[in-house]
């Protein structure tokens, strides 16, 4: 296993262009993922165009004292760029922004930190809207750390990108790293962001969520896993998505004269904190676990949408038929810009020498795609037939740019 070092974050230009543009820019993403790192990054960089950069953190008691009164105190600091971390801790925060902001429009005025999604942040988006940029912060994205010298896919996905995780000095100190963040995470994360729901059933519920990776969300039997119910389900599965730890893929839309599959798939976004939860520590106890194809599919599908996260203009579903014809991932981008329309077929196989299905190759004739990738472990790739190949992570994630 590689040992890593930190290194610049693809985030830090989009940061500082949304700075330059906007009075007020989030920056959102799960508790750990380097949220306060990069704000310390882009003072250090000298992107906040030479001015002082006022940092609070409102999960400390002085730092919320100096806010008693929010709009005197933040007056004194117009010239600064104001950073306010933990922003969910004091929503009442957004009307001050906004009276501030309307006085003054200039941008890169405030940048708020928050590990909540903006539905739960709901307040911000209706008192600042058209004065605010929203950014997510996802844990480190395969193209930040995987290079020579800096860590190894299989490394990635083991431990998945959390930096505490993936800058361990070894497995064992990153398994235990991501055993603390799920128990920090359900015991004081949750509880601080006003959900009343008991650890051990949320940790239960996050379990079973795990061992059905990639499947069709069925909110009945994950309700009556852990004794609760549909509805409870629902809300347990809406929690875990806006805290940014579950991401849910919708199914594609099409008029095929199919019947198709119209729930959504449920997926843990970072795979060490998949691989935590089932208590595989280590790459052997992955390769022989039952999660291990589903682990690789999540992992891919995650570090393809950070990609399209930056690049922008794509759609992502999966699509599947009543018969069990499947693509694991499809991104559509319409014509726009000067882009063309292009519609691609992403298919994860955890194999070195990977096959696929006929109903893989029905699934294209039917969407009429002519790109299809079959996302290995390889190191080259090669053609497969009908448009389709087998490709590295590195090569898909490269055409994608």
């Amino acid at each position: 296993m590689h040992q890593v070092r930190p290194v610049l974050r693809t985030s830090l230009e989009v940061l500082s262009r949304d700075l330059a543009e906007f009075p007020v820019v989030a920056l959102l993403g799960p508790r750990q993922c380097g949220k306060t790192t990069l704000a310390r990054m882009l003072a250090d960089a000298g992107r906040a165009d030479g001015r002082p950069v006022l940092h609070l953190d409102l999960e400390r008691r002085s730092d919320r004292a100096r806010l008693t009164d929010p709009e005197a105190f933040l007056r004194r600091h117009a010239t600064d760029l104001v950073c306010l971390d933990e922003v969910q801790l004091a929503p009442e925060i957004f009307s001050v922004l906004r009276a501030l902001v309307d006085e003054d429009r200039r941008p890169g005025r405030f940048l708020v930190l928050g590990s909540a999604s903006p539905t739960l942040l709901r307040q911000s988006s209706e008192t600042l809207a058209g004065r605010l940029a929203v950014r997510e912060l996802a844990p480190f994205a395969f193209g930040e750390v995987v290079a020579p010298g800096i860590t190894s896919v299989e490394a990635l996905w083991l431990r998945g990108g959390f930096p505490g995780s993936l800058l361990a000095p070894d497995d064992d100190a990153s398994f235990r790293w991501r055993e603390q963040f799920v128990r920090t995470f359900l015991e004081r994360d949750i509880p601080q962001l006003g959900f009343r729901v008991p650890s051990a059933t949320l940790g239960r519920f996050w379990q079973m969520c795990a061992h059905l990776q990639g499947q069709v969300t069925n909110l009945s039997a994950l309700g009556r896993a852990i004794g609760t119910t549909h509805t409870a389900a629902r809300h347990h599965l809406d929690m875990l998505e806006q805290t940014f730890v579950v991401r849910t893929l919708p199914p594609l839309e099409a008029n095929l004269g199919k019947r198709l599959v119209k729930s959504s798939k449920t997926y843990l976004r970072d795979s060490g904190l998949l691989h935590a939860l089932l208590d595989l520590d280590s790459i052997d106890a992955l390769a022989g676990h039952p999660v291990y194809g589903a682990s690789w599919e999540g992992f891919v599908i995650e570090q393809v949408l950070l990609a399209t996260d930056v690049i922008g203009h794509y759609r992502a579903s999966y699509f599947r038929t009543a018969k069990g014809e499947e693509l694991d991932l499809v991104l559509e981008r319409n014509a726009s810009r000067g882009r063309t329309a292009r519609r691609i077929a992403i298919e994860c196989k955890a194999s070195s020498a990977p096959s696929v299905s006929r109903g893989f190759w029905t699934s294209l004739r039917d969407l009429d795609i002519h790109e299809a990738w079959v996302i290995s472990p390889v190191d080259e790739g090669y053609p497969l037939g009908e448009g389709a190949e087998v490709l590295p992570l590195s090569e898909a994630i490269a055409r994608l740019r």
